[in-house]
């Protein structure tokens, strides 16, 4: 059995993916790190569930670290943007390396996430 992530608790590893999530004031983070493919990306699910309870107005996925996403990590992704939109919030990607940007483009995704270059500037963006 897979531990879940917690808000500000210890990063939970999920085969070749590490995902923490850390609520700040009026945001959730997720950050991971590693390859999100149809093996890890329970991981990244049970992440974004955590946050369904918290009292943000947005969800950050911090991809800096993250060096690989396939189709189904893609879907998770969209189904997380759409859930947050369904819940009144905004959903961004923080820095997402050059094969995940690939992707994005690619299927034409890149046009319905906010992108931010670092954490900073998203923390900024109101």
């Amino acid at each position: 059995m897979t531990e879940q992530p917690q808000p500000g608790g210890p990063a939970v590893e999920s085969g070749r993916l590490r995902v923490a999530v850390a609520v700040e004031p009026g945001m959730g983070v997720v950050t991971v790190a590693g390859e999100l493919d149809h093996d890890s990306v329970g991981a990244l699910d049970s992440a974004f569930d955590q946050l369904t309870q918290a009292e943000v107005s947005r969800v950050l996925l911090d991809c800096r670290e993250l060096g690989f996403c396939d189709s189904t990590g893609l879907n998770a992704l969209l189904r997380a943007r759409l859930s947050a939109g369904e819940a009144g919030r905004r959903f961004g990607l923080v820095a997402p390396g050059p094969q995940l940007q690939r992707l994005l483009t690619v299927t034409g995704a890149a046009e319905v996430f906010e992108v931010y270059p670092d954490l900073d500037t998203a923390r900024v963006d109101t």
